[in-house]
């Protein structure tokens, strides 16, 4: 199927991209190597996750603010609008985030809204890899 508000894309289907700084170059290797795939979907991240995404992969991202600023909590929002279809959340474990309620905000809207979430790189290639997405 032909999405015809985005030129290019051939799944009407959207992916919000986060990552944690201790995970951004997890992020845009994982990103780099499914290229191809990710192309085809409309893309949605946090401010520097999106940016990082653009500049250094080539790919086309819809940024929101970052993280700290409310970029995870506008991936919520739109999680449960039912904007989007799946999240890959690149999360680092081993360090503190004083936004953490807006980072189970959004764990929190995926359980609830049924939409898969990856948090580490092994999850996600499982979900691209899926003809279902």
């Amino acid at each position: 199927m032909q999405n015809n508000d985005r030129p290019g894309k051939t799944l009407d289907k959207t992916i919000a991209i986060v990552a944690h700084d201790g995970k951004k170059a997890d992020m845009v290797a994982f990103a780099t190597f499914n290229r191809e795939k990710l192309a085809n979907f409309n893309l949605v991240a946090t401010g520097t996750t999106g940016h990082l995404l653009a500049e250094k992969v080539g790919l086309e991202v819809e940024c929101l603010l970052s993280g700290p600023l409310g970029g995870d909590a506008q991936i919520a929002a739109l999680v449960a609008q039912g904007e989007v279809d799946a999240v890959f959340f690149f999360v680092d474990p081993l360090d503190k985030h004083p936004h953490d309620p807006d980072i189970q905000t959004l764990l929190r809207a995926c359980n609830v809204h049924d939409v898969p979430i990856a948090t580490n790189v092994a999850t996600a290639d499982l979900i691209i890899s899926e003809e279902t997405l």
